[in-house]
């Protein structure tokens, strides 16, 4: 809060204001500072209240319901765009690198706290007939070397998701996309990396979360034609591997080839609405069973589905709505069984005045593990979250944020004892300042 009365006092002093003030370089696109303090409620997402015996190594943590904590979180960043320095040229449109690290304390589970370093690049530059965009986003969390410990085994699969996002790890996502434009149709090569590797201790114990190093890496191409000089459809076709770790105790994971044959739309059918939707038949190749390794799926050669849309609704000058989704069958972060996820999100905003600003959102999670066959790993889970904010901008330098966010964790599997410890309650309240230079 110490940073917003300064920051304050510092925008109010009239007396000694400067006669030429500071004007931020073409290259530098932001340098900015932000402070938020946040209250949870539920830090480890859990549904076990009354825990069995348990045991928990060295280092680690018990993960029971209602542990609440206040969060302190700093995020700096400093983004440089340096195309302006090569002169008046439209071809090169970006050639960017950003550092914007989160630096987060848990004030009452000191064992979550973490430093989250992150690197970012985008290369973009265009002709009449050739485009090309390229960007990878780099992290490096600093965090805790060991798991959580759900006792009992009984944690939702949402639950393992929050506690590994600040455990120690790195992260790379890439994409590359070229197009090639010939009249109204065009040739668009494509590619993308999704890539996890946990850098947690490995250990046989009951109750224990291990996260196991997933990666997706896919290549392919999409033919489009302009329908309108706004509106597009494409034809797609992508081969992928899904690669998951194999621990040292266990004979089980997924990894899988993959190829997909895509129909899309995009671009806007009208001026109030921007649209891109992608979907098709995904065909799965689970690598087969040996000695000393075993897919535990139903079927080695199943037929999925992959979807993805963003739809952005402007309706009037003050109001948008956007929507995205996306479908597709993926690697569980803890090894053994693949799942299908499923994700809708819906986020309304609404300017109120210049300043003000209010946001209003609402989430769908669905994890099925149905295409698994081990007997221990029956889940379905369902999260539903809702959000709401409110933004005020004091000046083009301050802003300040209020928000609150509200989940349900849900199990869906039928037939489990005690569905109840697969469930969960969960709400974060924060309030936030940034300082743009």
């Amino acid at each position: 809060m110490a940073g917003i009365v300064l920051s304050g006092i510092w925008m109010g002093n009239a007396t000694a204001a400067p006669t030429n003030s500071f004007q931020r370089p073409a290259w530098l696109t932001e340098a900015s500072l932000g402070v938020k303090e946040s209250y949870d409620d539920n830090v480890f997402l859990s549904g076990v209240d009354a825990p069995p015996a348990y045991t928990v190594p060295a280092g680690s943590v018990v993960a029971l319901k209602d542990r609440a904590s206040w969060i302190t979180t700093v995020s700096p960043k400093v983004d440089v765009n340096f195309a302006p320095l090569l002169g008046d040229q439209k071809t090169l449109q970006a050639l960017s690198l950003a550092y914007a690290p989160d630096f987060v304390t848990y004030q009452d589970q000191d064992s979550e706290s973490y430093n989250a370093q992150r690197f970012s690049a985008a290369f973009k530059a265009r002709t009449d007939s050739f485009s090309i965009s390229a960007d990878d986003c780099f992290t490096f969390v600093d965090g805790n070397e060991f798991g959580p410990v759900y006792p009992g085994g009984l944690y939702s699969a949402f639950a393992t998701v929050a506690a590994r996002e600040w455990r120690e790890q790195i992260q790379d996502k890439a994409n590359i996309t070229m197009q090639f434009n010939r009249g109204q149709w065009f040739f668009r090569p494509v590619a993308t990396l999704l890539y996890y590797d946990l850098l947690t201790e490995k250990l046989n114990l009951p109750g224990y979360q291990n996260y196991a190093d997933r990666y997706d890496v896919n290549g392919g191409s999409d033919v489009g034609y302009q329908i309108t000089s706004q509106l597009a459809v494409t034809l797609g076709w992508r081969y992928g591997h899904q690669q998951e770790e194999q621990y040292a105790f266990s004979p089980y994971s997924s990894p899988s080839d993959y190829q997909r044959v895509l129909l899309g739309l995009e671009g806007s059918p009208w001026k109030w609405l921007a649209v891109k939707i992608l979907g098709g038949p995904d065909f799965r190749d689970y690598e087969g069973n040996s000695a000393t390794h075993i897919t535990p799926v139903n079927d080695f050669h199943p037929v999925k589905y992959y979807g993805e849309a963003l739809l952005t609704a402007k309706f009037t000058a003050a109001d948008t709505l956007t929507f995205k989704y996306k479908q597709w069958q993926w690697l569980s972060s803890t090894g053994k069984v693949p799942y299908f996820d499923s994700t809708y999100d819906l986020s309304y905003h609404r300017k109120l005045t210049n300043k003000l600003g209010f946001d209003l959102g609402g989430r769908i999670l669905s994890w099925d593990y149905s295409s698994g066959n081990l007997p221990t790993c029956r889940r379905n889970d369902l999260q539903y979250a809702a959000t709401a904010g409110l933004g005020y901008t004091v000046n083009p330098h301050i802003s300040v944020n209020i928000a609150c966010a509200l989940d349900w964790g849900r199990n869906n599997q039928e037939g489990i004892a005690s569905p109840e410890n697969r469930e969960f309650n969960h709400r974060l309240f924060s309030l936030a300042t940034q300082c743009k230079f």
